[in-house]
């Protein structure tokens, strides 16, 4: 059975059994600050098992893309040396909001296996939740029972707290778990060892493919269980495993998922799958970190040194490193594999072929781009390999390597063994824990539980229309954190405050009390479909009915910004053409950032003609037209723009400026008018195929503008107040260049002169041509007398210094290559050592490196030592 027909008799099953079969949501988070990627299917639904919204169906099924590579689930380093974990999966599930329990989750998934996709009973066993003292609960008898009922006893197994409770994090729903696991081993291997003795023991052909999650409980921040209002199931069932079951191998690799791009990878690396454990390591981990790469750019991703988007350059990272070391692969070549990636999945995914040439152009120059640091840090292995007094290379230089430059520490461990070294694993490892830790405590928080005030109150967000309110705080928590002290987060049953997102920040302002009291608002976001505002403090009374107001000027240059991002994407589709894609934005009060796919860097008549074309919309005064709640297909149809990556529901809200239509849940002006003017600040790559264009509006460019005037009047000043101040400029430019011509003449002359002084103090010492002294030239000028003296003698050993600045000392070595090779010398190894006296450092060739330094007063000793290197 070909992996897409296991997908699509997955989701049929459910869909008889009236479930509503709903589309992936992106595998990356973009609204969610507790979560960076969708790390299993239950993620996209928090808020449906909080209670903060209402699903349209009360069953629902799908297959969900998820990531797990950091936090607490976290797979990475196990991909490629096991057959069945993966950085990215496809999770089929199925799931009821308070409508069928334990019952009908077990035996419909015990109908699909056995009955439709007809797994053998006899390899198939489950485990059952044996409670928990620690937690106060009892052994699950409910789903022990019903199994009882399908299954032989002695295929029930008792699973731990570990294994089978299930948590969504430290706190929040949860409950106990019923997992199905199969043994696909030969029936000689199960001879000789029972299969129940191999569950959940990391067994390649023992796995769990299906878990059953029976959210009962609410995890308080004591760690205290209490009931839920409503009970739920949560079901995960590992796309991948299950096809290695159906399709009779062994492998998750051996596939239909997989085989289309190991074959690739076979062919272009010139390699084969099977034949060496290395080999067989590397070709897995290409074949499962592309597609999480390519999923995550597909979504809206990019590759960065940040966040979300650092996981994902790690992740691309890890495999061009196994391709370099392991497959030989010294350009790239990860790219090639995204055309296989998008004709094997763009059915259920159509992201992937959509998104296809971009993904290709971002992996290709990470790829060029890693494989530049890959040489850069070889070069830095060889000088720490030369400065190595023993046969070990410290941890912390090791350390440094992989933390400042990116080079992996395995590569360093392959690289120092081969020459004969052995690394500091140890020391490696210490300082990597430092820097973890490090990294916890500036993210350490401690979350409270909500104190609720009133129950079965809904928030509503009245901010589109009113950035007054009078409200009721209905739930409130404290959050502390050593970044940002304690904060309160608070929730009302309206608010005008609009929550970060689409791009648009948050807004900020006031809560007035009764009292006349003032709390002020820092932030306001939403959380699991929550709107929560930030405050420092909490109020006296807390039942009482408060004023809460919006930042009105924010707001307003917000809104000002956030229309302009809609007008620019028009523009820019309009001028550079509809290949144009919304690739990512940030919408601020005093600036925006719009990121959008491009293949080239735009002229300077073409910025001008997008900003002409903005500043016409804005001139025409074109009126907001908006709609709200209308469905999404009718939204498309009328012409809306939906952005790649987005998570919109089956109603949405529309934005237009005369031609002008996307859809959007950020706040904009009521004229385009208001806007007043829109100056285009930069326009740069981020990534390959992706320009990012920086702009301002309203109060911004009336003050950019006064800058500029204030810079100018002073210019003019500086040139006697001449009316031509670019004709004066250029007149000085000429008389400048002029100038720098007739140094560069005096300084070639003086330059003759010193290179027969230097010729004077030539001492020879032991067969070499020595040479130790200070000269008051400039570093170039040093280089060109050296390899001039160089090309007329080939036993020259030179030490050259200066000190162009008081506090700046630089010293340049000059070894003949054929000294150099005959006598073991070493013109880098020579600076580095000698730069200690001007605390400072630097490096180069065998026959020609410099150092610079901060102590001059260094000079005198650095070049008494130098003679050493020759007597």
């Amino acid at each position: 059975m070909e992996s897409q027909q296991i997908r699509a008799k997955f989701l049929d099953f459910f869909k008889s059994k009236h479930h509503h079969i709903v589309p992936s949501a992106p595998m990356v988070l973009k609204n969610d600050p507790t979560l960076m990627f969708t790390n299993s299917g239950m993620a996209p639904f928090k808020e449906f098992f909080l209670g903060n919204s209402t699903p349209k169906s009360t069953r629902i099924a799908d297959t969900q893309k998820c990531l797990r590579v950091s936090g607490k689930h976290n797979d990475l380093e196990e991909v490629g040396y096991d057959t069945y974990h993966h950085t990215m999966f496809e999770m089929l599930g199925n799931w009821s909001f308070g409508d069928y329990f334990k019952k009908e989750a077990i035996t419909w998934a015990w109908e699909l296996l056995t009955k439709v996709y007809k797994i053998d009973k006899d390899i198939l066993y489950v485990t059952v939740f044996e409670g928990s003292k620690e937690d106060g609960t009892a052994m699950d008898q409910e789903a022990y029972d019903i199994w009882k009922q399908i299954i032989p006893e002695n295929r029930i197994l008792m699973g731990n707290k570990k294994d089978n409770f299930w948590e969504m994090g430290e706190q929040g729903p949860c409950g106990p778990c019923s997992e199905i696991h199969v043994d696909i081993r030969s029936e000689k291997e199960k001879a000789k060892i029972d299969g129940k003795t191999l569950i959940n023991k990391d067994h390649p052909q023992v796995v769990e493919i299906w878990n059953l999650v029976f959210m009962q409980y609410n995890r308080k921040a004591n760690g205290s269980l209490e009931d839920l209002p409503a009970k739920h199931i949560d079901t995960g069932m590992g796309f991948e495993r299950l096809c290695m079951v159906l399709q009779n191998v062994t492998s998750n690799y051996d596939t239909d998922v997989f085989t289309p791009l190991i074959r690739e990878i076979e062919t272009i690396t010139d390699t084969t799958y099977g034949s060496d454990k290395k080999t067989d390591i590397a070709i897995r981990v290409i074949s499962d970190h592309i597609r999480a790469v390519a999923f995550s750019i597909a979504d809206g991703q990019l590759p960065s040194n940040n966040g979300a988007g650092y996981v994902i350059r790690r992740i691309l990272r890890r495999a061009i490193r196994y391709g370099f070391t392991f497959l030989n692969k010294k350009e790239p070549f990860i790219y090639r594999l995204v055309d296989v990636l998008s004709k094997k999945m763009s059915a259920a995914f159509p992201e992937i072929k959509a998104q296809k040439q971009l993904i290709e152009n971002v992996v290709k120059e990470e790829e060029a781009s890693f494989l530049r640091t890959l040489d850069q840090g070889l070069v830095l292995l060889d000088r720490i390999i030369s400065e190595t007094k023993n046969k070990e290379v410290s941890g912390d230089k090791a350390f440094e390597l992989y933390d400042t430059y990116g080079f992996p520490i395995d590569l360093t461990a392959l690289i120092l063994s081969e020459r004969g070294l052995t690394l500091d694993e140890k020391g490696f490892q210490t300082e990597l824990e430092k820097q973890k830790n490090r990294s916890r405590a500036a993210s350490e928080t401690i979350t409270d539980d909500w104190i609720v005030l009133k129950h079965d109150a809904h928030e509503e967000f009245v901010g589109y229309d009113i950035l007054e309110a009078n409200v009721k705080l209905t739930r409130y928590r404290k959050v502390t954190s050593k970044k940002e002290g304690t904060l309160y987060q608070l929730v009302f049953n309206m608010t005008p405050f609009y929550a970060e997102g689409g791009g648009q920040v948050g807004d900020k302002g006031y809560l007035e009390a009764p009292n006349g009291d003032v709390i002020y608002i820092i932030d306001t976001k939403k959380i699991n479909n929550v709107i929560i505002h930030f405050a420092k403090n909490l109020p006296k009374e807390l039942n009482e009915t408060f004023k809460v107001v919006v930042d009105k000027k924010q707001r307003y240059r917000t809104a000002c910004n956030h229309t302009a991002t809609h007008l620019l994407h028009q523009a820019l589709r309009e001028i550079l053409g509809s290949h144009i894609e919304q690739k990512g934005s940030a919408v601020h009060s005093k600036y925006l950032r719009f990121d959008f796919s491009h293949f080239s860097k735009m002229k300077e008549e073409e910025l001008r003609d997008v900003e002409n074309f903005v500043n016409a919309r804005i001139a025409g005064k074109l009126p907001l037209q908006e709609q709200r709640n209308i469905p999404m297909q009718q939204a498309i149809n009328e012409g809306a723009i939906a952005l790649f990556g987005e998570k919109y529901g089956d109603s949405v809200r529309t934005i237009r400026f005369g031609q002008s239509m996307e859809l959007c849940g950020g706040t904009h002006v009521q004229n385009t008018g208001d806007i007043w003017y829109f100056k285009i600040i930069s326009e740069s790559a981020i990534a390959a195929g992706i320009r990012r264009i920086e702009a301002i509006t309203n109060d911004a460019v009336k003050d950019f503008y006064t800058e500029n005037n204030t810079a100018m009047l002073k210019i003019k000043s500086l040139l006697n107040n001449t009316k031509e101040p670019i004709k004066a400029l250029q007149n000085l430019q000429d008389e400048n260049a002029a100038l720098k011509k007739q140094i560069e003449g005096l300084l070639k002359d003086k330059a003759k002169n010193v290179k027969q002084e230097l010729k004077a103090q030539l001492e020879e010492i032991n067969g070499v041509q020595f040479l130790a002294t200070k000269v008051d030239l400039d570093q170039n000028s040093i280089k060109n007398i050296l390899f001039e003296l160089g090309s007329e003698m080939d036993n020259l050993f030179a030490v050259v210094a200066a000190s162009p600045a008081p506090e700046k000392a630089i010293l340049t070595c000059y070894i003949s290559k054929n000294t150099a090779n005959e006598k073991g010398y070493n013109a880098g190894k020579v600076v580095r050592e000698l730069g200690t006296y001007i605390h400072g450092g630097g490096g180069g060739q065998n026959f020609f490196a410099t150092a610079g330094g901060k102590n001059p007063e260094g000079i005198s000793k650095a070049l008494e030592q130098a003679k050493t290197y020759v007597v």
